[in-house]
């Protein structure tokens, strides 16, 4: 078994969680990637968003590399949730293209800084504010591919589509919506029945 390297491990699951959560864009109609679909507005441009800001964030001013990128809806004074969803003058290539540089600096900062340095989290109390670089890069992975699932389930609900990227739908039973309505409907009545139990 050969090692490997943490970095190289730690950026192969960053990027596949950047790939997952662009992927869920794809063919979607401007409607379709920032209307709301939770009673909390979960929408797939404005987690695109908001990831841009976490990686900037944990990954740039957190270890004095700050960006120069404009985030205003992050700034003091921005709107409640300003981060979560794109209005209509924020073009999705403007917001992709931001957060493929975001990936960019956020990569630089990797590469550039030994996994046990040291970084201040701007946001955190003072005090409790210090973090390794390695912690932040976790801490950022967590986060995209804790959202790339909210947009696994937002992607469904509008056309069905659903798995990891377009090669792997990474559901192991394919795609029949014959199957999936029965396995469905098992699920439900199960439900059901738990609840009549009860």
């Amino acid at each position: 078994m050969t090692a490997s390297d943490p970095k190289t491990d730690l950026h192969f699951y960053l990027q596949s969680a950047r790939d997952a959560l662009l992927w869920k864009l794809e063919g979607l109609s401007e409607y379709d990637i920032r209307r709301p679909l939770t009673p909390t507005g979960t929408n797939l441009l404005g987690l695109v968003k908001h990831v841009v800001g976490v990686e900037l964030g944990y990954l740039g001013d957190t270890f004095g590399r700050p960006s120069g990128e404009p985030l205003p809806w992050v700034e003091d004074g921005a709107e409640p949730n300003a981060d979560m969803w794109a209005t209509a003058d924020e073009s999705r290539e403007h917001i992709v293209e931001l957060y493929r540089r975001a990936w960019a600096h956020a990569d630089a900062t990797i590469d550039a800084l030994a996994l046990d340095t040291i970084g201040r989290v701007p946001w955190w109390p003072s005090g409790r504010d210090e973090v390794t670089l390695h912690h932040a890069v976790v801490r950022v992975i967590a986060d995209t591919h804790r959202h790339a699932g909210h947009a696994d389930i937002i992607r469904e609900l509008i056309d069905g589509a659903v798995g990891m990227n377009k090669g792997n739908d990474s559901m192991g039973l394919g795609s029949d919506p014959a199957w999936w309505e029965k396995y469905r409907s098992r699920l439900e009545h199960a439900a059901q029945e738990a609840d009549r139990d009860a």
